[in-house]
């Protein structure tokens, strides 16, 4: 499935939120800074959902702080 994912950077905790659009809000800690913040997004994703870290990948929005997701 493809999840349009809304991402709040340098944020004080790491949290998943539905929105009422059915996309998510992520909160991450990690700075924008060498793909810190696209790799914790991964990680608390597959944590999220109980999924391998490798199943999980950006497919649109790599630089920017909205995104879409594959998640299997």
């Amino acid at each position: 499935m493809k999840v349009t994912v809304h991402v709040k950077l340098n944020s004080r905790k790491k949290a998943v939120e539905m929105r009422e659009d059915g996309s998510l809000r992520v909160y991450l800690s990690a700075p924008p800074i060498e793909g810190r913040a696209n790799e914790q997004l991964i990680e608390v994703l597959a944590e999220h959902f109980g999924k391998a870290k490798r199943d999980i990948s950006i497919v649109a929005g790599r630089r920017g702080k909205l995104k879409i997701v594959e998640i299997p």
